[in-house]
């Protein structure tokens, strides 16, 4: 069982809480609208202009579903803190590196070009 008296608990909570005061009510919006929008295609022949909205909202979601499979699938989720760390070390080493500028390099293609070395 998880402790909450730790900081990662307390972050733990406070998670679960704002995932649950934003996703339930996200959830019900979009699945009363749903609920709606197939009443309304079934009960009269002028709700076929419902089929529009009902297929954007499933293959909507169905594709964010599948992005979320994937993402788990590939492990994205386990460690969300690495990408800050890769960033600042990539950072580390262009700044070791510096790439000339474009002045400094149109200077060096003249400086090949007028010496006879050919790229």
């Amino acid at each position: 069982m998880k402790s909450y008296c730790t900081p990662a608990g307390r972050q733990f909570l406070i998670t679960c809480i704002l995932a649950v005061i934003i996703l339930v009510p996200s959830l019900w919006g979009f699945g009363s609208k749903f609920v709606e929008f197939v009443a309304l295609f079934r009960s009269s022949s002028e709700g076929v202009f419902a089929i529009s909205p009902i297929m954007n909202y499933l293959l909507a979601g169905m594709g964010f579903f599948c992005l979320l499979c994937w993402g788990m699938a590939q492990g994205m989720f386990t460690d969300v803190e690495r990408p800050k760390y890769s960033m600042l070390e990539q950072e580390q080493v262009l700044d070791e590196h510096p790439h000339p500028t474009a002045a400094e390099a149109a200077d060096d293609a003249d400086h090949l070009n007028l010496t006879g070395h050919h790229a």
